[in-house]
């Protein structure tokens, strides 16, 4: 798993995406041939379907909706809006055609004060969803790792 320190987060991310675009993995230096996470996890249409299952989750999800703030954010944006966002963000990174045009995660989470344990409760909710449409293990070990590549970003520094 490729590990990023915060100052390099949008580099790693941006790299990350590059090497699914091409359908390369990158194991301790060693680098393979297969299909985009992208195509293995059947196209925009299929992660459009799951995102939109995550964000209606995450969305009434009482661990994270008793932060004020993320409440707020909540209901600044349509659903949809969110849900197309998300969607863009995941196709770009795992491989897609698409490419990313919402805010930086640090500048759309600065605010919040997200919580390690909020965090926890989002990640939690990713793992339900990706259970529930039985994403095969080696492609959720995959979404996770790009989901946990942005958490130095939006999970506010301890006080």
């Amino acid at each position: 798993m490729t590990t990023c320190t915060f100052a390099e987060l949008d580099v790693c991310f941006r790299g990350l995406a590059r090497a699914n675009k091409v359908g390369k993995t990158m194991t301790g230096g060693a680098v393979s041939e297969k299909p985009s996470l992208y195509d293995r996890l059947g196209g925009v249409y299929s992660i459009a379907t799951v995102v939109e299952d995550l964000i209606d989750r995450v969305m009434v999800d009482p661990r994270l909706n008793t932060n004020p703030r993320v409440d707020e954010a909540h209901h600044k944006v349509p659903p949809a809006g969110f849900k197309y966002l998300v969607t863009e963000m995941l196709c770009w990174a795992a491989g897609g055609p698409q490419r990313y045009s919402g805010r930086s995660m640090e500048e759309s989470h600065r605010d919040m004060a997200i919580t390690p344990g909020e965090w926890q409760a989002f990640m939690d909710d990713v793992q339900t969803t990706l259970d529930k449409f039985s994403v095969p293990a080696a492609e959720q070990a995959e979404v996770k790792a790009l989901v946990e590549s942005t958490r130095a970003a939006i999970v506010a520094p301890a006080a």
